[in-house]
């Protein structure tokens, strides 16, 4: 034989011997050459995820595995590969002339799952059992049901600034009923408020312990936050009334709220709130005793409380998110009434200047956050949305960023929006990393987010249980 033809015979065996070790996934979506970042692990360059039935089915090397071009495949070279995203505040029922776009908003900007805090039963109901009909087209839903208030109630619907979000509880009894009732309609866990009295609360977490519900909230305006945290609430909201326990004059606080809430005046639950807050908010910075929060954080740490700070919330008149062009060009695809009413408040809004206390109070909240991560309380990320003209899905990255710039690091930022929304709802097995078995709900990215959060807004593909839904 000839050198020629000995030379042929070797690259056509050879040839052929890649062609039989070439691998064939069929009805499957094969993302090539990836580097994936798991929240836990970190990242990991040049990696095949296969995806089957909705599920992540194989992750391997790239080098190790040898795709047949009969595959669909995903070119991910250069690109990365994150667990979709959680927004674990938001109300589908505050807006209801916005709720029907909000789910394909939230997907836009790879947000596959959401818990909503609290709307009427009938609305925020209707658009989960949507969604799981159709879970490839949407986020889950994971709600709590109207917020359980007490008398007078503050989103009762009698202001026009305050939709109706709540039921007010008169009595034991018919909390029992509401509790009932939530569990009939499918709840995942409840939400308390803060009009509530101890009896009430405390009423409120012994039924939903028995019934396997985990409960979150404000802190009542009758209690302090140690006395809630030992009651057996799951997680609080926004930090809210956190700023009231932690002041050196918090016991003298908590009896001005108690006499302003016998409510002499027979004022509507809305304005009760915020006369208290306008009284006794500064008060309680002014008066901010570190030892004294340091002591409310490791109860907070012991009971497993978990914190939901909504930070670019509350830090709202400082960070002026609506100031900038990408966010009101976000409004484009609102209501023409909502977007034209965003437009002109965000136009308003850029004319106030922030008062003195509103920056300390928001400096409060941000070094409040590292406090709380420092102290290793379970943070998850959650915006409000639509509350303060925060756009559904992109709202979820501007909180991403406050928590960096409130001195996470871009992967322990991450985790809030993935692993730890999944272990707080005991789906850690199916969401919230990148990791055979779990569904494949993915974010694939342009850019490294660990290099600059803001990356996370640089999306090339979003993946809801295994459907490409390419970003607009």
């Amino acid at each position: 034989m000839s050198y020629l033809s000995k030379y042929l015979f070797f690259i056509t065996f050879i040839l052929l011997s890649c062609s039989s070790n070439e691998v064939f996934f069929e009805n499957a979506l094969c993302i090539e050459n990836i580097h994936t970042i798991n929240p836990i692990d970190g990242l990991k360059k040049n990696q095949t995820v296969i995806i089957q039935g909705g599920k992540i089915i194989k992750i391997s090397p790239s080098r190790n595995i040898n795709l047949s071009q009969k595959n669909t495949i995903i070119n991910g070279t250069d690109k990365y590969l994150i667990p979709g995203l959680w927004d674990t505040h938001v109300h589908y029922a505050y807006i209801e002339e916005l709720a029907p776009l909000m789910s394909n908003l939230f997907l836009k900007y790879g947000v596959t799952s959401v818990r909503d805090t609290g709307g009427k039963i009938d609305i925020v109901k209707k658009w989960k059992d949507r969604a799981l009909d159709n879970p490839l087209e949407a986020p889950r839903i994971l709600m709590a049901g109207p917020l359980l208030d007490g008398i007078p109630t503050v989103y009762d619907g009698s202001d026009t600034r305050l939709p109706e979000l709540a039921v007010g509880l008169n009595s034991i009894e018919a909390i029992t009923k509401q509790i009932d009732f939530l569990e009939s309609q499918k709840v995942d866990f409840l939400k308390a408020y803060e009009m509530l009295s101890p009896q009430q609360f405390h009423h409120i977490l012994k039924i939903a312990n028995e019934k396997g519900l985990k409960v979150t909230g404000h802190i009542p305006l009758s209690m302090d936050v140690i006395s809630a945290s030992n009651a057996g609430l799951h997680s609080i909201e926004h930090m809210r009334n956190l700023d009231l326990s932690c002041a050196s004059n918090s016991d003298e606080l908590l009896q001005e709220r108690r006499k302003m809430l016998a409510n002499n005046a027979n004022i509507s639950g809305g304005r009760l709130r915020s006369k208290i807050h306008k009284m006794q908010q500064e008060k309680a910075i002014d008066n901010y005793d570190e030892t004294k929060a340091d002591s409310i954080l490791s109860v907070l740490k012991r009971n497993d409380t978990w914190q939901i700070p909504t930070l670019a919330l509350n830090t709202f008149y400082t960070r002026r998110y609506f100031e900038r062009p990408e966010w009101q060009e976000s409004y484009s695809v609102l209501p023409d009434s909502i977007q034209h009413h965003w437009l002109s408040r965000a136009e308003a809004l850029t004319e106030i200047v922030p008062s003195e206390f509103r920056k300390k109070y928001d400096i409060w909240h941000i070094k409040m956050v590292k406090k709380i991560h420092d102290a290793n309380i379970p943070i998850m990320a959650g915006t409000d949305t639509p509350i303060a003209y925060l756009t559904p899905g992109l709202s979820l990255h501007e909180e991403l960023a406050s928590l960096v710039d409130a001195g996470l690091t871009p992967l322990e930022a991450l985790k809030t929006a993935t692993t730890n929304p999944a272990k707080y709802f005991n789906l850690e097995k199916e969401l919230g990393k990148i990791k055979e078995g779990m569904w494949a709900d993915l974010l694939i990215l342009n850019d490294n987010p660990l290099v600059n959060i803001k990356n996370t807004t640089k999306i090339n593909t979003v993946i809801k249980q295994g459907k490409v839904h390419l970003k607009n």
